[in-house]
């Protein structure tokens, strides 16, 4: 289905008749993060048969061509504060969308869809409010916290993307435990044939010359903490000189993206650190990697560390947030304390030196991430969550 961007022109009815109507909304497509694509992904892989999908954004960055890849109609409605006149204009537009297509789900994801949006959908008449959680909160502002506890009761049901993200919510917001629900984060986990080696795919992002790969990937901030994983590469490096640290993201924190550069100019890496920015396609850099790390400050649940399992990489990641959910310590990989460079270090050491243990720890993730993580056990979870609700509402009206 091709997407349709439509902005300041009349909204009509776009649903099907019999399917049940869903608009998802966020606040920007900016970016092809994680909550980027796994939002895109539930619009994609949301049956027709059943359901009717609409998206808003606030914001969009058109030059990603992020419009051309949203499988349903996409609604772009510029908002730059939630309490002026255009704001009001915005808030009517919402309403009309919601009431001419019959909304029975509205789904948010971020601040200003959850407090904002979701009490406009509330008081369109829309039966059941959905809140995505994806983080442990650590982006949210004081100001956030006392309308997210009030806006809980209106909440049908909250989503989080791990058990850790969901308590949480409830100790933060005073949310009932019965109306959070976990919905794991699922990638497409399907393999690929073999057809290029280890050593061809190293040359195509220019690490032929490396011994070693230790990869890690993310958006460039500095909750990621791409600072401790140069302090942990400078351990390596004593041990195993010619090991290669590779790191792939988008820089979205100026700043911090240059004292990462400063940080290993200073330590003399030359080559041996890479910064390869944004790569769209992530999984030949992984497969020509032998070791994944992740050193976050805070996670939610890891895409990353999801496409890594798959590639059958032994991973290396901090106990915050969803990662123990993900990496088992001691199967498939290591679990490190926040900011502990020095056991980051240890465990990646340990990996380049045992390579039948590696091996035998990625083929472990693989086969977990085929039971927890893949986009058709998110689907199912999401439908079942769904379906529930809307049984809920019929009967409440019946």
């Amino acid at each position: 289905m091709s997407c349709t961007v439509m902005q300041e022109q009349a909204l009509g009815r776009v649903t099907g008749t019999g399917t049940v109507p869903v608009l998802f909304i966020t606040d920007q497509l900016c970016a092809l993060g994680g909550a980027e694509k796994v939002l895109l992904r539930m619009i994609a892989r949301l049956p027709r048969e059943r359901y009717a999908p609409l998206l808003v954004t606030f914001k969009i960055d058109h030059s990603l061509s992020i419009a051309e890849t949203v499988s349903c109609p996409l609604y772009v409605f510029p908002l730059h504060r939630t309490y002026d006149w255009p704001a009001l204009q915005v808030a009517r537009k919402l309403r009309r969308l919601i009431r001419d297509n019959g909304v029975q789900i509205t789904h948010t994801f971020h601040e200003t869809s959850d407090l904002w949006a979701g009490a406009i959908a509330k008081m369109s008449g829309c039966p059941i409010l959905i809140s995505s959680r994806r983080d442990m909160g650590f982006n949210r502002e004081p100001k956030h916290l006392k309308p997210y506890r009030w806006m809980g009761r209106y909440f049908t049901q909250v989503h989080t993307v791990s058990e850790q993200v969901r308590q949480r919510n409830i100790e933060q917001d005073g949310l009932d435990p019965s109306r959070v629900v976990t919905v794991y984060n699922g990638i497409d986990a399907h393999r690929e044939p073999v057809i290029v080696s280890k050593q061809a795919l190293r040359k195509r992002f220019g690490l032929e010359h490396a011994t070693h790969v230790v990869t890690s990937v993310g958006n460039i901030r500095g909750v990621k903490g791409f600072d401790v994983f140069l302090r942990a590469a400078v351990r390596v490096r004593e041990v195993m000189p010619h090991v290669t640290f590779a790191v792939a993201g988008e820089v979205l924190e100026a700043d911090y993206g240059r004292r990462l550069n400063e940080i290993a100019a200073a330590e003399g890496f030359g080559p041996n650190f890479v910064f390869l920015g944004s790569v769209a396609d992530v999984r030949p850099l992984l497969r020509a990697s032998d070791v994944f790390c992740l050193l976050s400050r805070s996670e939610g649940l890891s895409n990353a560390l999801l496409e890594a399992m798959a590639c059958e990489l032994p991973c290396v990641a901090t106990a915050v947030g969803g990662n123990p959910e993900v990496v088992t310590d001691g199967k498939t990989g290591f679990l490190v304390e926040s900011e502990d460079a020095e056991s980051a270090a240890a465990s990646i050491l340990h990996l380049l030196r045992n390579p039948a243990v590696a091996r035998s720890m990625g083929v472990e993730g693989r086969r977990i991430l085929e039971q927890k993580f893949t986009t058709e056990t998110m689907m199912r979870s999401l439908i079942d969550c769904y379906e529930h609700l809307l049984d809920d509402a019929r009967r409440k009206n019946s």
